[in-house]
């Protein structure tokens, strides 16, 4: 069977229509994943950040033990001796757009364990190429509360002497020269130490609770979806009524539309009105 051009046009336009709405549906299934994504992260931080301080124990009772992804950014207190020798360097994390280098610094607890403290950030010069001071942390026995968060993915990029690009335990620890600490594979990020230190490093910003645009996204994409079955379903008919002889526009009579005894349509032509008959008809109306 032979399709006419009309027909292949027509069936066309059905295909791009449906290859357009399919890949919008899904764009739009991505989007709203993202939105569901950063709204549960929003709510957990909304949940934990706050929350009243707990033993570290009692959310990672040993240094093998996992961090809940339910309890990140939930308060911890432990009790230990910061390793001053141990202090390595986060680099490219700016803060508030200003250069600056967070602070880790392996904190020993009474039982041995280690766990890695972000306690805060230091600003570099804002063509970050001069040296920076890091204040040293309070001496002695110190408290500290501080937030649990995952480690950091391992990075691949290097570093100088002393720094790391991300906070992975392993890598802090070898960037400090104290590969062989029992560790835990969280960190925790500084809220307060007692006793406090003489120089205190700038605060760690909260996280962002903005839901972005992820919601208004999806749903843009899958109105684009509808749109394009709408338009290019509309262009598909017409290449079959315009085929078929179907008047598009109004004015035309059902008689017109009959078929006629050979079979087929009969399509009325429009004439377009000369100026000539515009004449004609003006004296036509003025004769008695």
């Amino acid at each position: 069977m032979t399709l006419s051009p009309a027909t292949r046009r027509a069936i066309g336009l059905v295909l791009l229509a449906v290859t357009m709405a399919t890949a919008c549906a899904f764009l739009g299934r991505w989007q709203w994943n993202r939105h569901v994504n950063r709204d549960a992260a929003i709510r957990l931080v909304q949940t934990n950040y706050d929350a009243d301080p707990v033993p570290l124990a009692e959310l990672l009772p040993d240094t093998n033990s996992a961090l809940d992804p339910a309890r990140v950014w939930h308060p911890i207190t432990v009790t230990g001796r910061y390793n001053v020798d141990g202090t390595v360097l986060l680099r490219n994390r700016p803060v508030n757009s200003q250069p600056g280098f967070h602070v880790l610094v392996p904190l020993v607890s009474d039982d041995g364990a280690t766990l890695i403290i972000d306690r805060g950030w230091v600003a570099w010069d804002q063509d970050a190429s001069g040296e920076v001071t890091v204040p040293e942390p309070p001496a002695g026995q110190v408290t500290v509360t501080s937030r649990l968060r995952p480690q950091e993915a391992a990075s691949t990029r290097g570093a100088p002497a002393g720094q790391v690009q991300s906070i992975n335990v392993v890598q802090v620890l070898a960037a400090g020269d104290d590969a062989t600490a029992d560790a835990y594979s969280a960190y925790g990020a500084l809220v307060s130490e007692n006793p406090a230190p003489t120089t205190s490093l700038g605060a760690l910003p909260m996280p962002s609770t903005d839901p972005g645009s992820h919601l208004s996204y999806a749903f843009q994409w899958w109105t684009f979806g509808i749109g394009a079955l709408i338009g290019f379903g509309w262009m598909a008919r017409r290449e079959i009524r315009d085929e078929r002889g179907i008047p598009r526009g109004p004015g035309v009579a059902l008689g017109d539309l009959l078929p006629q005894e050979d079979g087929t349509v009969r399509v009325p032509r429009r004439r377009r009105v000369s100026d000539e008959d515009t004449e004609d008809a003006l004296i036509d109306a003025q004769l008695p």
